[in-house]
């Protein structure tokens, strides 16, 4: 597979490189050049893989000949060492699933060693590009700006490689406190991941991560690598959850149409599962749920794509103001509005539904979510109000409600038991830098702190 930048398809790249250099070299989104498609009987055989054997098996379209299939077994049998559940809201397994439950699935993408859905991508991307940099005894050091769980699942992908330097730029005060601490506590005190607390929003972190690769004097001193999604190396593996679930899914209820509500921010999670649908993954539609930061779903409303200031809320992961991962979209739909507007449907929640659904959701099934599953939930219930046709509902639960433990526990009024990695972590020393949101001052700091 090639890839070629969204905005100059004659800048190419094979996947490796892609994985690499994080952007293109006019500044653009590396994007596959076709996105393979499977016929109904290629797709029935993947289904009744595991998920980490499936996982390899779309892999091998979108890498290039650096990859062997053993070593995408290999790469995604040690990547997906977790469960994949899909579960009814009170709990049970689909195949367990009552009929009048039947329905409605919770897709829970947080039982990844930091209980977030981008354990999916990090931990592919960073066996991916640990692969290609031991074949090349090559060095890199990644930039990463993280709203709440990129951070994190970057850092425990990448930690303790040999050759790579990790540095986690966050929002000061714009994380949950359970987040701040997986994020400030990676390895210990001589760690190759590193976090840094800037002075500023999420989309200040962003920016700076950009400013960086758009400095090519930077760029080749450092070696630098995004792991953020503007790689691809991160949004092609969000695929292949989607491909495999919705197959489980349909299996159990064939010949019911499938639709996914998914809650976004940088839209990634929404592009992995549209390239899916292009492979042949059977999914009729995607809900999009925002907080107040909706710019994506005010274009779907008006066809205008008005990026502005991020504003904090409850989900905080999702408080992005202009999100990567538009253009992508974009490309994917030939840049038709009403092509994305068919595939998707969007609705933006305030924190008071958001709390109040949650709690809700919590009192009438016993099931605890964390905020952002919270709005992707609201937006499926928006979306089937008006919908008189059967389908099969289906959630995305991206993070463990322990993540936003504090926020859960007064919005439900109960506590909420922080799982083993959580109460390890929340043990641990901070390690942390404070950085204003400027260029100069990263440029120093990795000058002080880059072997």
């Amino acid at each position: 597979m090639n890839y070629r930048s969204h905005s100059n398809s004659k800048l190419t790249a094979r996947f490796g490189d892609a994985l690499l250099a994080s952007l293109a070299p006019d500044g653009g989104l590396w994007m596959p050049e076709k996105i393979p498609h499977f016929t109904p009987e290629q797709t029935a055989k993947m289904g009744a893989m595991s998920f980490a054997d499936c996982a390899a098996k779309l892999a091998r379209h979108f890498v290039d000949d650096r990859f062997s299939d053993a070593d995408l077994t290999e790469i995604c049998r040690d990547a997906y060492s977790f469960p994949v559940p899909i579960k009814a809201l009170n709990g049970t397994l689909m195949d367990a699933a009552t009929p009048e439950t039947a329905n409605e699935y919770m897709l829970e993408l947080f039982h990844g060693p930091t209980l977030a859905f981008k354990d999916f991508a990090a931990r592919f991307m960073g066996r991916a590009a640990s692969h290609l940099m031991n074949a090349e005894n090559d060095t890199r050091t990644i930039l990463v700006a993280t709203s709440g769980d990129t951070g994190g699942a970057i850092g425990d992908a990448f930690l303790n490689q040999d050759g790579i330097q990790v540095f986690i730029l966050f929002p000061k005060g714009g994380v949950s406190k359970v987040q701040e601490q997986q994020l400030c506590t990676m390895g210990g005190k001589n760690s190759n991941v590193q976090a840094i607390a800037v002075d500023g929003t999420f989309d200040d972190c962003q920016k700076l991560v950009k400013l960086g690769f758009g400095n090519k004097r930077l760029t080749e001193k450092y070696s630098l690598m995004s792991a953020n999604s503007i790689n691809v190396g991160r949004v092609i593996p969000q695929s292949f959850y989607y491909f495999w679930t919705s197959l489980q899914i349909k299996a159990a209820h064939p010949g019911v149409p499938i639709v996914y509500s998914i809650p976004s921010g940088n839209l990634g999670n929404l592009t992995g599962g549209l390239i899916a649908k292009q492979m042949g993954a059977p999914i009729e539609r995607f809900v999009v749920g925002n907080n107040s930061n909706d710019p994506f779903v005010d274009y779907l409303k008006t066809g205008k794509y008005s990026p502005r200031a991020s504003v904090p809320t409850l989900s905080n992961a999702m408080d992005i103001g202009r999100p990567n991962n538009f253009p992508r979209i974009l490309v994917l739909n030939d840049n038709d509005h009403d092509t994305v507007s068919d595939i998707c449907w969007g609705a933006s929640f305030s924190d008071e539904e958001t709390e109040r659904h949650l709690r809700q959701v919590h009192r009438t099934h016993g099931y605890v979510m964390c905020p952002h599953t919270a709005v992707g939930h609201l937006a499926m219930e928006a979306f089937a109000y008006d919908i008189e046709d059967e389908f099969i509902r289906v959630t995305v639960a991206t993070a463990h409600p322990a993540k936003f433990v504090d926020s859960v526990e007064r919005i439900i009024r109960e506590d909420v038991l922080l799982p083993a990695p959580l109460q390890k972590a929340m043990k641990k020393t901070k390690r942390v830098h404070v950085m204003a949101p400027h260029l100069k001052a990263l440029e120093d700091y990795l000058e002080l702190n880059t072997a």
